[in-house]
């Protein structure tokens, strides 16, 4: 039987002079929108997320974990784009002027005997 402070849920104050805490929305699956019955189990994910099923829950999981997988390959990729655009600006770049003996010399007022 599921407890009835999922269904009636009171705001907390965090802090004086803050905004309470909203109310969670547990009156409906959050992948299928399937009413959330008052003695029917409610499966929970990430916190505050009900789901009506152990299956919707499974479901809503897995899609998490495959959208980490894909921002995490994206941000591998850019990663590697910027590194290689790197190493081609490296490699572009011209070459410093070398700097002869003399012209060292007349800076430093040396003389420099050859």
């Amino acid at each position: 039987m599921a407890c009835t402070f999922f269904f009636e849920p009171e705001t907390v104050s965090q802090e004086p002079g803050q905004r309470h805490a909203p109310p969670l929305d547990l009156h409906a699956c959050a992948l299928c929108a399937k009413p959330l019955a008052r003695n029917s189990d409610i499966f929970m994910y990430m916190g505050d997320t009900p789901f009506c099923s152990d299956d919707c829950r499974y479901e809503q999981i897995n899609h998490d974990a495959a959208l980490a997988r894909q921002q995490a390959s994206s941000r591998r990729k850019q990663q590697q784009q910027a590194q290689a655009q790197a190493q081609r600006s490296a490699r572009e770049a011209p070459a410093p002027a070398p700097v002869s003996a003399a012209a060292v010399s007349a800076k430093a007022n040396v003389s420099v005997a050859s």
